[in-house]
């Protein structure tokens, strides 16, 4: 299989469109071994450039764990790069097919992709979580010997925002976890925790469903933004610092609104990798 390495503020990937749609999943079994840093490629993620009848392209994204994710916000702004190095359309923007619906994305330049990534998701069925309605917003979620206030909102997959003085190891490598697998979440959930810096600032580090902790988080960065706009933390227009980088993210405030979300993709290498080993 031949593939690209890329990443999103060091969210890294394996990207091909050499693999049909109907042997997706025997490679996906095969993902844990890709993916893994000292006997594989190493990634976050396998992403596959797929056909699609709908839209331009269709993407189909596995955790390093061999789950499937419904969408990536770094992982569709390396699948856009992608489809613009391999030559596989001619356009600045393309509609992308995934599992969160369909997505526009936008080449600003050689180095950043604008995203529209549609209306965030803020009824609890829809999110989902184990609430039969209304929104999660500062909610007391009881975990370990901890209560947090947490604030749900889906881009497409499931999130949990936490703001917090301190962004510390223990609250992503400890809670982080625990909450990825509370009950409170019957598909689990990513969670990101926040530091509120300014009215255009926030900082966030993010324990992603599925990874563990990751260098940076784009559907997180948005719902991030979602919540503190909600919860009246900042402005409509936000910088998000996270280790790996920085994203713009943009949102009106209204519901049915899209959130923008613009960042950068980078290509690593490209290379071959014998799938029968």
């Amino acid at each position: 299989m031949n593939f690209f390495k890329m990443e999103g503020l060091g969210n890294d990937f394996i990207l091909t469109h050499e693999i049909s749609a109907g042997t997706v999943q025997s490679v996906v079994k095969k993902a844990v071994m890709l993916c893994d840093r000292r006997k594989g490629i190493g990634a976050d993620g396998i992403i596959f450039v797929l056909p699609s009848r709908k839209a331009d392209f269709k993407m189909r994204i596995f955790n390093s764990d061999g789950s499937e994710a419904e969408m990536c916000g770094n992982g569709i702004r390396c699948f856009a790069k992608y489809v613009k190095m391999m030559e596989l359309s001619s356009v600045p923007g393309i509609v992308i097919e995934t599992q969160a619906g369909d997505i526009r994305t936008q080449i600003i330049d050689d180095d950043h992709v604008r995203v529209t990534m549609g209306p965030p998701v803020l009824d609890a069925p829809g999110i989902p979580v184990a609430l039969s309605q209304g929104r999660v917003i500062m909610y007391n979620l009881d975990v370990g010997d901890k209560t947090f206030k947490i604030n749900a909102v889906s881009m497409g997959n499931p999130h949990a925002v936490i703001y917090t003085d301190e962004l510390s190891d223990e609250l992503v490598h400890t809670y982080g976890k625990e909450i990825e697998n509370h009950p409170f979440f019957p598909r689990k959930t990513n969670v990101e925790f926040i530091k509120c810096i300014s009215d255009h600032q926030i900082s966030m580090r993010v324990w992603e469903r599925g990874c563990g902790e990751t260098q940076a988080c784009g559907t997180g960065a948005c719902a991030a933004v979602v919540a503190g706009i909600i919860n009246k933390l900042h402005q409509n227009e936000v910088t998000v610092h996270l280790p790996g980088g920085e994203l713009e993210v943009q949102w009106s405030g209204r519901e049915t609104d899209p959130v923008y979300m613009t960042g950068p993709a980078a290509f690593i290498y490209k290379g071959i990798i014998d799938l029968s080993l």
